[in-house]
């Protein structure tokens, strides 16, 4: 039998089909997408901690392979979970998926050294662009269903990548 929630035993769940819990788990980033306020700023918060945790334990010389890793596993599993869960609440951008922070974060996080300065600088930037949404990242949001929840992120996190890039350069950040 496969395990699916809706409706009937997920509260966040009213029309639409049902979405498995695969879906839900991966959406939500294991549950980060749950609290409140501003679940965005908890997927990408728990993000950075988890880079944080992971980083150090891989050689230097593969961190920014991991990185894209990270980011591209985000992508390759947000979008279909992104899918799902719109079509399972009928939202077309339910506030609760957060696996485009995700996705997005690690994105601006890309080359960055692990250091609490720098992944902050990297956590604010993102999470800057990602509510501002500048031009174009707004008009990505128009792509059809899970693309557009996770494609305006990782926009988001290129804006940001470029940024802490350059604030690393110049030194404007301590490493």
């Amino acid at each position: 039998m496969k395990a699916t929630m809706n409706s009937s035993n997920n509260p966040l769940s009213d029309t639409g089909p049902k979405a498995p819990v695969w879906a839900w788990v991966a959406g939500t980033f294991f549950g980060a997408g749950l609290m409140k306020p501003g679940p965005g700023t908890w997927g990408s918060a728990a993000t950075v901690l988890i880079w944080w945790l992971a980083a150090p334990h891989l050689a230097p010389e593969y961190r920014f392979a991991g990185a894209l890793l990270f980011a591209l596993l985000a992508v390759a599993i947000g979008i279909p979970a992104a899918t799902r869960l719109a079509r399972a609440t009928g939202r077309k951008d339910p506030q609760f998926v957060v696996i485009d922070e995700t996705a997005g974060q690690m994105i601006a996080l890309l080359g960055a050294p692990i250091s609490w300065p720098v992944l902050l600088a990297g956590f604010l930037l993102f999470r800057a662009f990602d509510i501002v949404k500048p031009p174009p990242i707004r008009r990505l949001e128009r792509l059809p269903e899970g693309i557009g929840i996770v494609v305006d992120d990782l926009a988001a996190g290129v804006y940001a990548l470029v940024i802490l890039q350059l604030l690393l350069h110049f030194r404007v950040i301590p490493v």
